[in-house]
């Protein structure tokens, strides 16, 4: 009763929504990068919302189904397959033994979810499945999942299916405003600079991975060189002494020393996963308690 990989992908990792409250020994949270397409394929499977899932960063992955359930596919656009025949992402599919499943070319976006009913049978470490490759936790073994890797479920055998309604499902784009939070060492940036942030189009770098992304522009300059080393949120704006943006993701470093002039919001930051190479990137400035309402109402939504 498993799923099982019959190749080689780029990069597939087993996520949920993180481990949290181990920042002090140096264990960041990690999770899945877009929560949005997370939360749905639970919700469809009829999950708990902190429910295990398997993160897929590239094309071309192949799974073998040894027992029958139910998956659901949300986040990229890609082209899917069970047993060479095109399925639609963004609903729930019934699979049986000897079933194969395909990711085959992401056409729009960058991360697909791949869940199963009741999610996979993997032990926790420090209370998540979550992967975290740079610190060699979670998933099967800490790193990224590789051919012949068993995923265990408990069989479920389903007669129904659900669909998301059009309405509900993103589209990715190749521009993306991002709302920030002032704070952090914001007063050591002159008005000018917040100005130039604010008013800047920036290019989404190749230099984006699961702990941050860079962004190129106009250089936003600071009044300080560095500071004493301290926590960093997720979707931290650090900005280096090349004055290029750098926001900080799932997978950051728990402290760091470059100056930091706000954050984006942590639902923005579940859109900017999606987002490719040569994106553009503008931020608008948003205040705390204007963030704080929005993210309330992301998760009340789910919850």
């Amino acid at each position: 009763m498993s799923l099982e990989l019959i190749n080689n992908p780029i990069l597939v990792t087993l996520q949920d929504k993180g481990r949290y409250g181990y920042s002090s020994i140096g264990v960041t949270n990690s999770g899945v990068m877009d929560e949005y397409a997370y939360f749905w394929a639970n919700k469809m499977l009829g999950n708990s919302l902190g429910t295990n899932i398997l993160e897929i960063a590239f094309s071309n992955v192949i799974f073998k189904v040894n027992a029958a359930t139910k998956i659901a596919l949300t986040g990229a656009k890609c082209e899917f397959f069970i047993n060479d025949i095109s399925k639609e992402c963004w609903q729930t599919h019934n699979v049986k033994a000897g079933d194969i499943i395909k990711i085959a070319k992401i056409l729009e976006g960058n991360r697909v979810y791949l869940g199963v009913f009741g999610g996979f049978d993997i032990k926790k470490e420090f209370g998540s499945n979550s992967t975290t490759i740079k610190e060699n936790l979670g998933g099967l073994d800490g790193t990224k999942l590789k051919k012949a890797d068993i995923l265990p479920f408990k069989e479920y055998i389903s007669h129904h299916n659900s669909r998301l309604k059009k309405e509900f499902i993103p589209s990715y784009c190749d521009e993306l405003t991002l709302r920030v939070v002032l704070g952090y060492q914001d007063e050591n940036f002159s008005q000018v600079e917040k100005n130039k942030f604010f008013s800047n189009i920036f290019t989404l770098s190749n230099d984006f991975n699961r702990m941050g992304c860079k962004l190129n522009g106009e250089p936003i300059l600071c009044d300080i060189d560095g500071i004493i080393s301290e926590g960093i949120s997720f979707g931290a704006i650090q900005i280096p002494s090349d004055g290029q943006p750098i926001i900080l993701l799932k997978d950051r470093q728990t402290i760091g020393g470059y100056p930091k002039i706000g954050s984006v919001l942590s639902i923005d930051c579940f859109k900017l996963s999606q987002a490719k190479t040569n994106c553009k990137i503008k931020f608008k400035e948003i205040s705390l308690n204007e963030a704080l309402k929005e993210v309330k109402e992301f998760y009340s939504f789910f919850s």
